[in-house]
């Protein structure tokens, strides 16, 4: 598990968009976003990403750099992009399981045959301009995840209150 104020891997995944996206080119005004999802079989993740879609325009008016990513391959990566409405957002693809551990993501065996062999689980990581962890939030299970209105209020919070990231001893 990688703690707040820890410097995360280096991370450089394919977008749908047949761009390439890497974590050390980003140079936000306040932070990055990275929003691990599993995948194209999820209903859960179709909602919050479609969620995430409606406040884009919220994240970047603070200043907030924003990716989805997946361990979906190209395939099923861009079925995702075409078939929900997540228009605005970079979703990035072929994840590997490997990456996924080092971010301290958890890994599921498909149950289904909807599901892949093995994907991760979700989990959303808010960087410093740093790519240090600022904020992470980590899910085993589908469910449970944080709401977005209560994400852009605490980043509210963090640049009015200059708040330091916590959860670092």
């Amino acid at each position: 598990m990688i703690k707040p104020r820890q410097k995360v891997p280096k991370l450089d995944i394919n977008l749908v968009n047949d761009t390439k996206w890497s974590l050390q080119d980003q140079s936000p005004e306040n932070f990055t976003l990275i929003l691990f999802y599993r995948g194209l079989h999820c209903p859960v993740c179709k909602k919050q990403l479609e969620d995430l879609q409606k406040k884009v325009n919220d994240f970047t008016e603070r200043g907030v750099n924003i990716i989805a990513i997946s361990t979906d391959s190209e395939e099923r990566a861009k079925k995702t992009y075409k078939e929900w409405d997540i228009e605005s957002i970079p979703v990035g693809y072929e994840l590997s399981i490997d990456e996924g551990r080092e971010w301290g993501l958890f890994v599921s065996k498909g149950i289904s045959d909807k599901e892949p062999n093995e994907f991760v689980e979700p989990g959303l990581f808010l960087l410093d301009k740093d790519h240090k962890i600022y904020w992470e939030s980590i899910q085993s299970m589908p469910f449970g995840r944080p709401d977005f209105k209560d994400v852009l209020n605490g980043i509210d919070y963090i640049l009015k209150e200059n708040y330091p990231a916590r959860g670092e001893a």
